[in-house]
């Protein structure tokens, strides 16, 4: 489909849309101040800085942007900052394994993440558990979709995700305390509290936490985690805000998996007739993993038109892993697997970060316009040490010479891999070792041309840099002084139509290697939008339609596994496509469509291919659709969804026969369903479940000649007390 097509489509889609909703309808009923109970939205008034930092609403934003709202949350039994992705408009999750997750939009990588509008940098893949953090911490998740480098420092073109803490909003004492039982053995028990200190409600404070324990449905695994968070809001006078808060998260996973199903049988078909339970871990591995987030804010009023912010943000993610990693072919009458690596690590990675931003309105020509000026200033620091493993000869990468690890290891057809528990060695190998340092200044402007006439512009000069080594040798690159700017308009045609345009550059450094394990230049490109955003029913509704075009040099695809020169593990070499153009649209519907039925529905199309018209990036699916719908009625709410995947695939050669070999997921649907009966009006139950239809699929495919069986029909009940 051709961008002009794509416009003309989405031009028609919102003629058509439009007439259906010409009615009225009761305004929403907004939420009390400062309670902790969710309102019951699935949009929200609030301003956000996740795109431009001027503190725009959704519809003053000139990007496509979605918000998972606490409601939504609630209503999906939304657990992990996966599970958010996982269900939000035009954006997709690859789970790698047990711990690690990739999330994509647009047909590329979301690097790009945020707590509280301050850029985070996770491990590869959320190595140290970033990724799973559990959201009772978080009111809400907004992702924007398209490059966001104004404000989290690199320009990328798939989106940037920003998780919204708990504050302590309540002057009165109020909370909940809810338990669940599920598939699998999965207990929680979650509690979030708050209230003021002082009879003027001028000091509040906020306290959460939740525990888990549960297996799943692969064999072997099993999990426990805690979660605890506190945060205190002072108003110190009428102008000044103070808050500080602490997070922090405990995960434990036992017989968890590094890396997942093989491919291949050694006679060169496919072993995709496995069961959804089989796992390639062993009962003595773990994948421990602590998040902390130690955090403050002061923010100053000036006047009634300027605020001054600093914020101090500390992250501290760990892992400490027992692992086995299975790779090669599988044997299908002994049901071996031809290779093995036995790996136990202890890694830190330590981000602190501080930003600040001068934000007001001037007024000039007899209007006011919006100006906002900041900078940040980061600095992250990570190691990850290994102990030798046992059959380990002479290797350099781990000590001297060659290895010897356990060949033809029974796995399939078993609960998880025949493989003793080894005795590691005791002292540390630094293999990874780095420091990433970040500059940003930026700025950027809406004026106020006319009454249904704003144009904002912007910019950002971003210093990347990273030192160090990592496994294969140096990791050092970056740039200096990069400008990355950002232009946006938007129009009123009418009161509850608005159009817009944005425009930004695209500049991504990567850590991306070559078959000779030289590193990939930067991503380079410009990123194009342009939409319509409308409101209905007194905004209780709120629709959009995104057209993009997103061109790029030097977009990684993947090539062929090389062993690095000093021998270890093969490694995913990839090559720098130029020319990649990635097009398409983006619909979505999300609040009331009347009082007490709540919707959220989007669906997005992309085509991304390189100048000489080769598919890209093709392990994504091109069409996504997400439906999530409940109706209140007395005291029953009840509800359900679908999510739409179209067919993805990967092309590699089959490595016992060297044919070419596609490896496709085709086009599937998860269905889920809910219901929610308040017993009083403090006390409710609530049942989920979710794939419905008990769908097999996958949820990883071709990478490392691998694949992951997606969950199968699993439920979910509890009960909520809330006060």
């Amino acid at each position: 489909m051709t961008f002009k097509l794509t416009l003309s489509l989405g031009a028609a889609l919102c003629a058509l849309a439009t007439p259906a909703f010409a009615q009225t309808a009761d305004a929403q009923k907004p939420a009390e101040d400062g309670e902790i109970v969710v309102s019951g939205r699935y949009t929200i008034p609030d301003k956000i800085d996740t795109a431009t930092g001027l503190g725009l609403t959704v519809r003053e934003t000139p990007q496509s942007v979605s918000i998972v709202t606490a409601q939504r949350i609630l209503d999906q039994n939304l657990i992990s900052v996966a599970d958010v992705i996982n269900n939000a408009v035009g954006v997709a999750v690859n789970e790698v394994d047990d711990v690690r997750n990739t999330f994509y939009a647009r047909g590329f990588e979301i690097r790009n993440t945020q707590v509280d509008g301050v850029p985070a940098a996770w491990t590869l893949a959320g190595g140290n558990g970033e990724t799973s953090i559990d959201m009772s911490i978080y009111e809400r998740v907004e992702i924007v979709r398209g490059a966001t480098g104004l404000l989290s420092g690199a320009g990328d073109p798939s989106a940037s995700v920003n998780l919204v803490r708990k504050h302590a909003d309540a002057k009165e004492w109020t909370g909940y305390v809810d338990a669940s039982a599920g598939s699998w053995n999965t207990y929680r028990v979650s509690a979030d509290v708050g209230g003021a200190l002082d009879a003027d409600g001028r000091i509040r404070v906020r306290a959460v936490g939740r525990y888990e324990n549960g297996k799943n449905f692969t064999d072997l695994l099993h999990t426990k985690k805690y979660v605890l968070y506190g945060v205190v809001d002072a108003d110190v006078t009428d102008t000044t805000l103070v808050r500080a808060g602490i997070s922090y998260q405990d995960t434990k996973p036992k017989g968890a998996t590094w890396g997942a199903l093989p491919t291949f049988y050694n006679d060169g078909s496919v072993t995709t007739d496995l069961d959804r339970s089989q796992t390639t871990a062993a009962d003595w591995t773990y994948w421990n993993s602590t998040n902390r987030n130690i955090f403050a804010t002061i923010r100053q009023e000036i006047g009634d038109r300027w605020s001054i912010t600093a914020n101090y943000n500390q992250l501290r993610n760990t892992g400490d892993t027992q692992l086995l990693y299975m790779y090669g072919t599988a044997d299908r009458a002994t049901g071996t697997i031809a290779s093995s690596n036995p790996y136990k690590s202890k890694g830190v990675s330590t981000q602190e970060s501080f930003d600040g931003q001068i934000k007001g309105s001037v007024k000039l020509f007899g209007r006011d316009h919006e100006v906002v000026l900041g900078a940040l200033h980061s600095v992250l620091n990570r190691y990850t040490d290994n102990f030798v493993a046992p059959y380990t000869e002479n290797n350099p990468a781990w000590g001297t010479g060659l290895n010897s690890w356990a060949t033809n290891v029974p796995v399939l057809g078993r609960e998880g891999a025949l493989f003793p528990e080894p005795v590691f060695g005791t002292t540390a190998v630094r293999n990874e070792q780095e420091r990433i340092e970040q500059t940003g200044y930026y700025g950027a402007v809406r004026l106020n041309i006319a009454d249904p006439l704003k144009i904002i512009a912007g910019g950002r000069l971003a210093s990347w840099h990273q030192r160090g080594f990592a496994w294969s040798g140096s990791s050092n690159y970056g740039k200096s002084d990069e400008f990355i700017p950002y232009v946006g308009a938007l129009l009123d045609i009418t009161s509850n139509h608005r159009l817009y345009a944005s425009y930004t550059r695209i500049f991504q450094p990567q850590n991306l290697r070559t078959r000779t394990l030289e590193l990939i230049a930067p991503l380079e490109g410009k990123a194009y939008e342009v939409g319509l955003k409308s409101a209905f029913f007194n905004d209780a509704l709120q629709t959009s339609v995104a057209l993009f075009r997103i061109e790029q040099d030097n977009v990684g695809q993947p090539d062929i596994m090389v062993t690095p020169p000093g021998g270890g593990l093969p490694q995913q070499t990839y090559v720098a496509a130029q020319g990649v153009t990635s097009q398409g649209f983006e619909i979505e519907a999300t609040g009331k469509l009347l009082p007490g039925w709540n919707i959220n529905f989007g669906y997005s199309q992309f085509k991304a291919e390189d100048r000489n018209d080769v598919a890209a990036n093709t392990e994504q699916p091109r069409r996504l659709l997400k439906l999530f719908t409940t109706y209140t009625l007395d005291r029953l709410t009840f509800g359900g969804g679908v999510n739409y995947r179209s067919e993805a695939y990967t092309v590699a050669a089959n490595p016992v026969t060297g044919a070419p070999f596609r490896f496709e997921q085709g086009g599937f649907a998860l269905v889920s369903l809910m219901a929610r009966y308040a017993v009083s009006d403090n006390l409710s139950v609530q049942a989920n479940v979710e794939n419905l239809l008990d769908k097999t699929y996958y949820s990883q495919m071709g990478t490392f000649s691998q694949y992951r069986y997606g969950a199968p029909r699993n439920f979910t009940v509890g009960a909520s007390y809330r006060f």
